[in-house]
């Protein structure tokens, strides 16, 4: 399906989702989302029946990347390899949009998280050239996402000023997380409404929604393990009036609940989107 065609709602597909999923559209269900995500990692090599699996849903729906281990801001040199892999992926399964995180993840192997960037000049310049070349063997330009970070090293600048000199320097796209920028505001003490209103609306592609963790009232941990929260709907709702309602993805890894759960936050998603504007289309 053309990628000019992704509008809407979306969904994170894990693979215990693919079964019951099918089954329910098989069974003339029209489910309330219009494209599917998925991490590359988790397909890549993939054969046989899990091969197949994917390729029903993605002759079906629009399919988008998000991908776990790229680590674009590591000092390890890049994984031209696995950008490679990545690549032919996109290609087998007609995706035209990846993205990945704005952080790292490796330093001499895999760190299994997604470690703070130093907010500095220097660290945008290294970054900026590693998502260049990352943009030249994909073909396609590459979509960063704004992190959930619970420390900020080495900061020379606020996160917004961070994530547009690299969207600059780079001439790269934005996946804007919602969520994320509410858990860092609460930990960080600043206005997420100030910093949504600092994103270039030209270079957002797309939108992530997800659920948090409550520590404490200083404290969120960004799980993806639990429903979204009324605050991060309001702002949801805000980043829609600022830049326009984008398509956006409703994310969930852990704790999945039965789908009809999933289905309702999902037209609660289209709710917001219809009652702010129109959807619009990718141009």
């Amino acid at each position: 399906m053309p990628f000019a065609e992704l509008q809407g709602s979306g969904l994170g597909l894990r693979r215990a989702m693919c079964r019951p999923l099918r089954e329910r559209i098989e069974g003339g269900e029209t489910p309330p989302f219009d494209f599917l995500e998925v991490a590359p990692e988790n397909w890549i090599g993939a054969g046989g029946r899990l091969a197949q699996q994917l390729r029903w849903f993605s002759e079906r729906y629009p399919l988008v990347c998000h991908g776990l281990s790229l680590s674009i801001g590591s000092l390890d040199p890049l994984d031209e390899a696995f950008v490679r892999e990545v690549a032919e992926f996109l290609k087998t399964h007609n995706v035209a949009l990846y993205s990945e995180h704005l952080s790292y993840c490796s330093d001499h192997g895999h760190m299994y998280d997604l470690m703070p960037l130093p907010f500095t000049r220097e660290t945008v310049r290294r970054v900026s050239e590693r998502i260049r070349r990352v943009q030249d063997i994909l073909g396609q330009r590459l979509v960063v996402e704004n992190v959930s970070a619970y420390l900020e090293p080495g900061k020379e600048m606020s996160e917004p000023e961070f994530i547009c000199e690299v969207l600059a320097a780079a001439d790269c796209d934005l996946l804007l997380d919602v969520n994320n920028v509410y858990v860092n505001s609460v930990n960080h003490g600043y206005d997420p409404i100030e910093y949504l209103r600092a994103m270039p609306t030209g270079r957002i592609r797309y939108m992530h929604l997800a659920g948090h963790y409550t520590e404490s009232e200083n404290l969120l941990i960004d799980t993806h393990g639990s429903d979204v929260s009324s605050p991060v709907w309001e702002l949801l709702e805000q980043a829609y009036r600022i830049h326009g309602v984008r398509p956006t993805l409703l994310e969930r890894d852990f704790n999945i609940p039965p789908l009809d759960d999933l289905f309702d936050e999902l037209s609660q998603l289209r709710q917001v989107q219809y009652s702010v504007g129109e959807v619009r289309e990718f141009s």
